[in-house]
């Protein structure tokens, strides 16, 4: 689906058409993210019950993650877990916010790739597949540490991405670790007040240039996916007076509520998202909200796909 926010005028087609909608002179902004296998199986010693934890980030200790765990009720400081099946013994450092730092030290990337499974989103109702390591990726996911894909970036393939750049189209990288914050609900009144988890990012100086030289010659900056769209207003924001954005890299919790002035990007490719989520308020911000909602209407009569594996949007 494509949506023309100024006129609120919606054109449908498949995936490849988008290329009828790019202009010579774009540039396409990416997340290079790349979803490692967060999700690891335990149990405890004392008694064998069973635990399961999702990998979050890394800590400021060496050798220590901060997780989410099922059931988190068991763990406390100073108890241990043992990994499935390799049997690797984790010790509870800390507990903070529904998060637990675990402590190893052997190699966590080695575990992750003997031991660990793919983080499939919760609606998925079935186990990984080893399959899922290469298929839960963007062609272009090149940087470990997401713990779910930028799923915008799903639909785009290495032909549809040369024959862009063959229209002129250039392409810009950065990175930002998607989180399993980025999903959680809004449950406040005021969703300005709704709390984003931080997550890492990082623009580099040749993405920052690329989208410097698009908005110099007139082209258009267009954010694959809402992660993109967070990192660049966040690299926006922090730029000195009269830039378009700041190379760097940090952690971000930006958070896209209307009304928004955006600073750093002109369009938008991504996903139909749930209701009460911040990826829609993002979106809403951009696109307006009478627009967006009668556009989902008709997402929903054309019988549309949402979620992760579901269709896209081009907010132009």
């Amino acid at each position: 689906m494509v949506l023309d926010r100024r006129t609120g005028a919606i054109t449908l087609g498949r995936f490849p058409d988008l290329l009828d909608h790019l202009r010579a002179g774009d540039v396409l902004v990416l997340n290079e993210t790349r979803v490692i296998p967060a999700r690891l199986f335990a149990s405890r010693p004392e008694t064998g019950g069973k635990v399961e934890l999702l990998l979050v980030r890394p800590a400021d200790e060496p050798g220590t993650w901060w997780a989410l765990a099922r059931p988190g009720r068991v763990l406390r400081p100073g108890r241990t877990i043992a990994v499935v099946p390799g049997g690797e013994i984790l010790t509870v450092r800390a507990a903070e916010g529904g998060q637990f730092a675990l402590a190893w030290d052997g190699d966590w990337s080695a575990l992750l790739e003997r031991s660990g499974h793919v983080p499939l989103p919760p609606y998925i109702r079935r186990a990984d597949t080893a399959e899922d390591r290469e298929r839960y990726q963007t062609v272009f996911a090149r940087v470990p540490g997401a713990v779910a894909a930028p799923t915008a970036g799903l639909h785009f393939t290495p032909e549809f991405l040369a024959a862009a750049g063959a229209h002129g189209v250039t392409t810009a990288r950065v990175v930002l670790h998607v989180g399993p914050g980025t999903f959680k609900p809004v449950t406040v009144e005021d969703p300005h007040a709704h709390p984003l988890d931080a997550e890492f990012y990082d623009v580099p100086e040749a993405a920052a240039g690329a989208v410097r030289a698009a908005r110099g010659h007139g082209g258009r900056v267009i954010a694959v996916g809402t992660t993109v769209a967070r990192t660049l207003e966040t690299a926006a924001a922090r730029a000195a007076k009269g830039e378009v954005l700041a190379a760097g890299s940090g952690w971000s919790d930006r958070l896209i509520v209307p009304p928004y002035e955006f600073r750093a990007m002109d369009a938008l490719v991504t996903n139909f998202h749930l209701p009460r989520s911040s990826l829609l308020f993002l979106v809403s911000a951009l696109a307006g909200r009478e627009a967006l909602l009668a556009a989902y209407e008709r997402a929903m009569a054309e019988g549309f796909r949402f979620y992760s594996y579901g269709d896209a949007m081009f907010v132009a």
